[in-house]
Parts: C-alpha cells; structure tokens; sequence
C-alpha cells in the first residue's frame, strides 16, 4: 500500500539521494492524519449541531465527575487555548443552555463552569456515538495493531513532554 507520504519521499529520494528522509515518514504522516482525522471529527460534531471545541468542553467537565464542574483556569488548561478564547467559548455555550456559571465556593472572586442538565444529556448520548465514530476511522488497523499503534504514539508524545493535562 502507498501513500501521499510515500510520494514525498520518492520525490526526495530523486533530488537528493544522500538524504535520509525517514523520519519525515513518520512526522508528515502524523501531521497529515492530524489534518484527516480532524476533518472527520468535525464533520461528525457539525452532524450533532456541535463544534469540535464545544464537544471537547462538554467531555472535559463530564470526565470531571460530578457536580460535572471545574475552574475556568482548570478548563483552560485542557483545553489549550487563551483565557479570552475559554471566556468566550463559555459565553456561547452559556447561551445555548450548556453549562452554567457558578461561583467558586473555596474562592469569593473565582467562577466554576458546569454542565446543565441539557449539557449533560447531550454529551451522555454524544458520547457512545463518538466512539463508535472513531472505531470506524480506525477500523482499517486490527486489536493489536491499534494496541501497538497507541504504545508507540504513547512513547513518542511522553518523550515530548506531553505527560500530563496540568
């Protein structure tokens, strides 16, 4: 089986034979099933009325555990992005019913994000359905290759530091 990396490299390969361009196999690999996966991803939230981002919060607070609520400085760090963009987020999940602002019991000035009841319906159904989603993006791999797949990304991410959400 060939694929657009392999095209890549046989292009190297041509224009500069003392290259060794192996590890843009990996790399560009990973990069382009990034792009592919995340297309997919978002057309399947777009089909539940839904952006990636707002699932990805939804998850975030379910995952938390009941009362299905964290600090806004907690989500920001899962969530990777600046303070302004979670702000805004929140705003507009706010107003489609969502999650809720709530005041931070231990800290008079901090807020918490929670999910609603309506929040938390939608990401319990969304959630099977998601993973369903991704067992068929990943359906081409058997149980072991998808094991062993997991085990190497798994290496190579903690190599690069990413070890923890905090």
């Amino acid at each position: 089986m060939v694929d657009a990396v392999d095209e890549i490299i046989a292009m190297w390969a041509r224009e500069k034979p003392d290259l060794d361009a192996t590890p843009m196999g990996i790399v560009g690999r990973i990069s382009r099933l990034s792009r592919l996966l995340d297309k997919e991803l978002k057309d399947f939230f777009a089909g539940h009325g839904l952006e990636f981002w707002e699932f990805d919060v939804l998850a975030t607070l379910r995952r938390s555990g009941a009362p299905y609520e964290l600090s806004a400085g907690a989500l920001l760090k899962t969530a990777m992005v600046t303070s302004g963009a979670i702000t805004n987020r929140v705003d507009r999940m706010e107003t489609k019913g969502l999650v809720l602002r709530v005041r931070d019991p231990d800290d008079r000035r901090g807020v918490r994000i929670r999910l609603t009841p309506d929040g938390l319906a939608l990401i319990d159904k969304l959630m099977p359905l998601h993973v369903a989603n991704e067992q068929r993006l990943l359906a081409e791999l058997g149980e072991g290759d998808q094991d062993t797949l997991a085990d190497l990304l798994r290496t190579l991410a903690a190599s690069l530091g990413d070890t923890s959400l905090g």
